[in-house]
């Protein structure tokens, strides 16, 4: 299986965090520099031309991106705190088979950096026919712990295969 990790602004995947994701399979993150432009997708996917991705995972502004992806190439993708209101459609030619693919987008209802809020209702205008699981967490902030992250990891992948 192969994973796209999309890292957000200023950050990077931390190695606790790639660790559990390699236990399901390879890990793809490339770096990504938001300074001149957020929305990304082509530019990202570019990094491994050969590669097709089955997940696609991605945290606050690569929420956004791997949520757009996901659209594109018709893949499953779990998403952490995305700036979802920033969302334009993009549209781009891929190998893959498009169609409807689960999303699984985690909340943080004490986020200061990306508001939860204007994301739900984003989600509520959201059109497509795909399967979206929102988990909105009370006392979560914008960074995700350790402990969440290996638990939403588990529980996306244990649902894709059932």
């Amino acid at each position: 299986m192969n994973i796209l990790y999309i890292h957000g602004l200023k950050s990077k995947l931390s190695s606790e965090k790639r660790q559990i994701l390699e236990g399901y399979g390879n890990v793809y993150a490339p770096h990504i520099n938001y300074e001149n432009k957020q929305i990304q997708p082509v530019e990202i996917l570019k990094q491994h031309p050969d590669t097709e991705f089955n997940v696609i995972i991605g945290s606050s502004m690569g929420g956004l991106n791997a949520f757009i992806i996901s659209e594109n190439l018709g893949r499953p993708a779990l998403v952490f705190n995305p700036p979802l209101q920033k969302h334009i459609p993009v549209n781009f030619q891929n190998h893959h088979t498009k169609g409807p693919a689960p999303k699984t987008i985690i909340l943080g209802r004490k986020d200061v950096v990306i508001d939860p809020n204007e994301t739900l209702i984003f989600l509520s205008q959201y059109s497509q026919e795909a399967e979206i699981i929102i988990k909105l967490f009370p006392y979560l902030e914008h960074r995700i712990p350790l402990e969440l992250f290996n638990d939403e990891v588990t529980c996306f992948f244990s649902e894709l295969c059932y």
